[in-house]
């Protein structure tokens, strides 16, 4: 007997159509099931099921049942995934008809479970349609492409096109030959967007090499502008995969290279359509209050904005990522930029969190804190000016620990994501700060081990 398999791709072999339905987890990675096209009623009826503590593996893949008490601790029960239908994009990576779905974890009982990331974005928004506003929300993701050895050594390097005897040919940004070098790339990713309904926008090349910047066209919907986010990261690095590229979200793949964010902009429109933001001239009083209303939140929600060790490597003075916690008229070197404040286009951009963040926790805390400052007028203090001195005050930590800390204490965490969600990140988070601290890196090794 011949049990040789035929070869992939062959005359022969037709690779059937799949859907996939897809649940994101606290570190924004993509969790879920494969599931036949002939077999998609289940998907639709509610029928696939998964363990609840899907949604509270850390970033390690592990369920920390000895902290969260969620898995074995109660048998690992499942939970209900139920996918969200104005979600359903073409998967165009896949065989032709191939489709994939976002859904929210349910427990068996019905109601969404309370660790799941976009049921947290959803009650959030819940609050806004009790005032009768919409937020409108668009994002602008930067990410790095590396050479698919990256894969093997685990050692980040810029596709050869964009280097000279290994070495990159120096910064990049708005570069038109770092985007002419990996246009067939980057005409796949378009593609793939294009497939997916997907409202990419402007393509830029970034500081780093390899670097690039996708933005988003802005959306009355934060739901669908976070699925829209989670999609774009999916497809950039599925495109990377036909070329035998990688791609990565990361906050800080090189020491000596700019980091990638993901920039927020949002405003908020009433029952007839109007930006409430609009300032019409006059002084901006609502724009303003919920800046500071985000920047009061901004310390105690920063374990979000930079989930991971790595993300506290961006925080660097000199750089395009934020240090304090200001705000500014155009100036792209604070926190929270005021890029309009007249006219319809009035909004707040939010540039603080890496590429490596769970989009709908992201939107949750930015949400959260635009809320205090519209049930209060909050004053967010003097504007920061391009090329002036300002006076010393509240800064970003650098420290993955104290950021773990003032998340598991924050009051106003434990609104917008409940307790029992406070306490499941923060220790997930606590374990992975601590392990990080005991970890004797190459840096120790090779500066501490020859001198002392």
């Amino acid at each position: 007997m011949n049990d040789k398999k035929p070869a992939a791709g062959s005359a022969d072999v037709q690779t059937p159509p799949r859907i996939e339905i897809l649940l994101v987890d606290m570190n924004g990675r993509l969790r879920g099931k494969q599931i036949p096209l002939e077999a998609e009623k289940k998907v639709w009826s509610g029928g696939v099921r998964l363990p609840a503590s899907t949604q509270s593996l850390d970033i390690w893949g592990d369920d920390n049942d000895d902290l969260t008490g969620i898995s074995l601790t109660l048998g690992d029960p499942d939970g209900a995934v139920i996918p969200d239908p104005k979600s359903e994009v073409a998967m165009p990576w896949a065989p032709a008809g191939s489709r994939q779905v976002l859904a929210t974890m349910h427990t068996l009982a019905g109601e969404p479970h309370f660790c799941d990331p976009r049921a947290k974005l959803a009650a959030v928004l819940e609050r806004f349609r009790d005032k009768g506003l919409t937020p409108v929300v668009a994002t602008e993701l930067e990410f790095y492409v590396m050479d698919g050895s990256s894969r093997e050594t685990g050692i980040p390097m810029p596709p050869s096109i964009l280097t000279c005897k290994g070495e990159p040919n120096g910064f990049q940004l708005y570069e038109m030959d770092s985007v002419d070098s990996m246009q067939p790339y980057l005409d796949l990713v378009r593609a793939y967007c294009q497939a997916m309904n997907l409202p990419a926008d402007a393509t830029t090349a970034e500081f780093g090499a390899g670097q690039y910047e996708i933005n988003l066209n802005h959306k009355p919907d934060a739901m669908a502008a976070a699925d829209d986010c989670i999609y774009l990261k999916r497809a950039v690095e599925q495109a990377a995969r036909k070329f035998a590229l990688k791609s990565t979200c990361m906050a800080k793949p090189y020491s000596d290279q700019a980091g990638s964010g993901l920039h927020v902009h949002a405003s908020l429109i009433d029952s007839d359509g109007r930006n409430v933001l609009d300032a019409k001239g006059d002084e901006p009083t609502l724009l303003k209050s919920v800046t500071a209303g985000m920047l009061k939140t901004m310390r105690e929600a920063q374990l979000i904005f930079a989930p991971f060790a790595n993300s506290y490597r961006r925080f660097q003075p000199g750089s395009f990522a934020p240090v304090d916690v200001d705000w500014g008229y155009g100036h792209r070197g604070t926190a929270i930029r005021i890029p309009e404040k007249d006219g319809p286009a009035a909004r707040v951009e939010h540039r603080v969190a890496g590429a490596d963040v769970n989009p709908y926790l992201l939107l949750t805390a930015i949400l959260g804190g635009m809320l205090l400052g519209l049930e209060e007028t909050l004053d967010p203090g003097p504007a920061s000016t391009p090329g002036a001195e300002r006076e010393p005050g509240e800064r970003l930590t650098h420290d993955f620990l104290t950021a773990v800390e003032a998340f598991a204490a924050s009051e106003f965490i434990g609104d917008i994501l409940g307790r029992q969600y406070q306490k499941l990140y923060a220790d997930t988070k606590r374990k992975e700060a601590i392990t990080f601290m005991r970890t004797v890196s190459d840096f120790d090794y090779k500066t501490y081990l020859p001198r002392i």
